[in-house]
């Protein structure tokens, strides 16, 4: 079979360059692989990618991450806040595959809508996303389908973030037909109604997307989307060959820097060197992913009882200590912004640093700190273990000189990032490496963090704050922007004083753009959007 698809991969490759056919194709790599196209296992960023590209679901982002209008063209909400009325456009039909007659994709309608975000909570299905209405919705009853272009959901109490998570590629919307088909390889022959629709998967060498014919979207001047003909996926696993096809013009994108060429490309300010300038556009925009260290906060285990990090004050002077800029301009070539407004990174509209102050570097602040919690200089204070993964290793020992300077003992110890999950799961790490990237671009997802009704994840330290609880009920059933933002700074701000966590830097989406590529955009989710982009060619 590999032979066969060859010259057809060799042709897709050749697709969009000078001279070639005059195709508009659009070329990224994925060194982890892609491991399904069913959206119900769009777990990690490598599968919500390709997912989005041949799927939609009801709602989705826009660039500033507010929710629009997608399969649905608008929807009703009731008084009380717990039933959601979705109407569906009626243009919008599946892809044509060999499991509808004759071939043609039929219409897709609210059956369908049913039928799908069913499929995620079926236990059947497996889904890692079926956590996302879990407390949420009835899983018989929550969903409706009042007629072929109505859809209604019903909450079991309000829960305003509920848009988001039906904007989260898991809520993408699939045929029956496929499944019944295909039952467990319909990973490998998706049919959605996306803006592209599926050609040809050699696994572990490309996949391969080609344009939808009869996709719904128009752009403002009322051409057909997308622009692009098609889109190849490669999988090499060697970030330094994805660089040198890069800079070969064989790929039209990159995400994120790889360590290794980071200081060639980069300054230390994070702007992109003269020597560049021209050959490569640098993109950059802030990213919902926020890195921290946490502390395990469950009193009811000895170890926590008998470290010092069970003090408040202990665990204060440990985050005045920490020159979060330097380490950004030094370990990350001025990639990503200190986090010092709070666990909620920039990037979301309730992001507000006059509101949230974190912390700042005041190591003379730290010494005051452990003085008052019986520890002057750091005298009789025990060494507390860090625990990391290799890829953080170097700022965990960043950060462990810098508190050495002001009298705090750490001892770095770095393990897998599986055993170290392991170990925050059952709540066994005293002080970890953590991050928290979002589902969806609501405060709430970052907060759910410290809620003390939920296990870990994702409330990996075992804050339990009764204030803080109250808070976060409140802000659920609070459908009001403005107030719901005041209630979630307000939290912020609770746990900025409990100190349960240690914020290092809020992240930041960089990519790397061929300077013929026009119409690529990016946003605080990082989704790859290519329904607008198109390959400039010279004779254009």
């Amino acid at each position: 079979m590999r032979l066969l698809y060859l010259p057809l991969i060799l042709l897709i490759t050749a697709c969009g360059h000078p001279g070639s056919t005059g195709k508009q194709v659009f070329r990224y790599n994925v060194p982890e692989g892609i491991a399904s196209l069913d959206p119900a296992f769009a777990k990690n960023q490598a599968v919500i990618w390709a997912v989005r590209q041949v799927y939609n679901t009801l709602v989705e982002p826009d660039e500033q991450l507010n929710i629009r209008p997608s399969l649905a063209t608008r929807w009703d909400v009731s008084e009380d806040h717990k039933t959601y009325t979705f109407h569906l456009r009626p243009d919008v039909y599946f892809h044509d595959s060999e499991i509808f007659p004759e071939g043609k994709g039929r219409r897709m309608t609210a059956g369908d809508v049913v039928y799908s975000l069913r499929r995620i909570i079926h236990p059947a299905t497996a889904s890692p996303g079926a956590w996302i209405f879990n407390g949420k919705v009835d899983p018989e009853k929550g969903f409706l389908a009042l007629n072929d272009s109505t859809f209604q959901l019903t909450l079991l109490q309000p829960f305003h973030p509920v848009l988001g998570i039906l904007s989260m590629q898991y809520c993408s919307i699939v045929p029956r037909e496929a499944i019944e088909k295909y039952g467990k390889d319909f990973r490998k022959h998706p049919c959605g109604t996306g803006p592209f629709l599926f050609s040809l998967w050699e696994e572990g060498q490309a996949l391969v997307l080609h344009r939808n014919p009869h996709y719904f979207e128009k752009d403002s001047a009322g051409h057909s989307l997308p622009y692009l003909d098609a889109v190849k996926i490669s999988f090499l696993d060697s970030k330094a060959t994805e660089f040198l096809l890069f800079r070969q013009g064989q790929l039209d994108f990159m995400n994120d820097i790889d360590a290794s060429f980071k200081d060639e490309i980069l300054t230390k300010k994070g702007q992109l060197k003269k020597d560049w300038e021209g050959k490569l556009i640098l993109d950059k925009s802030p990213y919902l992913n926020i890195e921290y260290f946490g502390f395990l906060m469950d009193s009811s285990k000895p170890t926590v009882k008998h470290s010092s990090s069970a003090m408040k004050k202990v665990r204060l002077a440990i985050n005045y200590s920490i020159d979060r800029s330097r380490m950004i301009t030094y370990l990350r070539n001025g990639i990503g912004f200190p986090a010092t407004a709070g666990f909620v990174p920039m990037g979301l509209p309730s992001f507000d640093t006059s509101l949230v102050k974190g912390y700042r570097y005041d190591p003379a602040k730290a010494r005051q700190l452990l003085a008052e919690a019986g520890f002057p200089e750091g005298k009789g204070l025990n060494p507390i273990k860090l625990l990391s993964i290799p890829v953080y290793e170097d700022y965990a020992n960043y950060v462990a000189n810098q508190l050495q300077q002001v009298g705090i003992p750490v001892q770095v110890e770095v393990m897998q990032k599986a055993l170290l999950l392991e170990q925050t799961a059952k709540s066994e790490a005293l002080f970890f490496r953590g991050s928290w990237m979002a589902d969806y671009a609501d405060a709430e997802n970052y907060l759910a963090v410290f809620y003390s009704k939920n296990p870990a994840p994702p409330n990996y330290t075992r804050y339990n704050n009764p204030a803080f609880d109250r808070l976060y009920e409140q802000s659920l059933r609070e459908n009001d922007d403005s107030l719901r933002y005041l209630l979630y700074q307000q939290m912020d701000r609770l746990v900025l004083a409990d100190a349960p966590v240690v914020p290092l830097f809020y992240d930041q989406v960089i990519h790397l753009v061929q300077p013929n590529v026009e119409g690529f955009t990016s946003n605080a989710l990082n989704l790859l959007e290519l329904r607008k982009v198109k390959i400039r060619h010279p004779e254009d």
